[in-house]
């Protein structure tokens, strides 16, 4: 029998435990080093198969621009394939917009994934995250699914493997697009590529993941956000009051602190702001790290 729809499929956000700038390329694209992990905050997709073609997505909560990366994501595999198959892509959008936590490249990801099972593609992996890299520099990572070592503009990408760890992220109420920041005059494009290789063996995999937020690397894109949006200046004194560390994931506006290793957070928090535990208006959640796609099966 033809499979016919796949329901509740994760679109997981990634954190970016630092984010270098090291340069510019003569088109404009930056060159980022950053080290990529999984959380278990994630959209989710429902995907129902149509015969006759078309693609057309529906929006369960939060409204998509009309030409979204879900949608492009679709057409750009069907027309790679030329199957004569399309597809209902329902949309169920839990992550916060403005963040930095990749929710439309994960989206993105997770329709590649979904419609290369749904559709009996068979593309193997690699061949995915390239059609991908055409829609954005960070749908290669959520399509391979694991933590890594990102650099070029965020398209290379070497596996890393870390212990598993929990992370609070928080979201103010201001969100921020990512060209403000890259175009910002207080953002620096010269630093210079950190050592991980070595640091990472001498640490370890749950040593280094640790000193990524006590010391090792920064995100080079923070001093920008922070001046274009004090609420990340607030929320990164919110995290460190509470765990003792704090960084922006992404171009921000979202903000996390490590807050334990293994099965378990150091402390429950309950993030939200009807429990008082968030300012008024801001989101979070107390995310544990994946150390694979939960769809890491669909391609090969």
């Amino acid at each position: 029998m033809a499979l016919r729809a796949l329901y509740d499929l994760p679109a997981p956000a990634k954190l970016n435990l630092f984010l270098h700038v090291n340069g510019r390329r003569a088109d404009g694209y930056h060159l980022l080093q950053s080290v990529f992990v999984l959380i278990d905050w994630a959209d989710r997709l429902h995907l129902v198969l149509r015969d006759d073609g078309r693609l057309a997505r529906h929006d369960l909560g939060t409204a998509l621009p009309d030409d979204d990366l879900c949608l492009r994501a679709a057409r750009a595999l069907q027309a790679a394939s030329g199957t004569p198959l399309g597809a209902d892509i329902h949309v169920d959008k839990q992550l916060p917009a403005g963040a930095g936590l990749g929710g439309g490249s994960s989206d993105a990801a997770t329709t590649l994934l979904a419609l290369n099972h749904l559709w009996r593609l068979h593309w193997p992996r690699q061949r995915l995250a390239a059609l991908g890299l055409g829609l954005g520099a960070d749908v290669p990572f959520f399509v391979h699914g694991r933590p890594a070592l990102a650099t070029g503009i965020g398209e290379l990408l070497r596996p890393l493997p870390l212990a598993p760890a929990w992370y609070a992220v928080v979201k103010p109420p201001a969100s921020i697009a990512t060209r403000e920041i890259f175009e910002h005059p207080a953002l620096g494009r010269d630093t210079d590529p950190a050592i991980v290789e070595g640091y990472f063996e001498s640490a370890g995999e749950a040593g280094f993941s640790l000193a990524c937020l006590q010391g090792f690397g920064k995100n080079d894109l923070q001093a920008a956000a922070e001046d274009r949006c004090p609420e990340v200046a607030q929320a990164a004194r919110w995290l460190e009051s509470r765990f003792g560390n704090s960084r922006m994931t992404g171009s921000g506006s979202a903000v996390f602190a490590r807050a334990g290793t293994g099965d378990a957070p150091m402390a429950t928090w309950p993030a939200d702001a009807a429990s008082g535990a968030l300012p008024p208006g801001w989101v979070g959640r107390l995310c544990r790290s994946l150390d694979k796609h939960p769809l890491g099966g669909w391609a090969g």
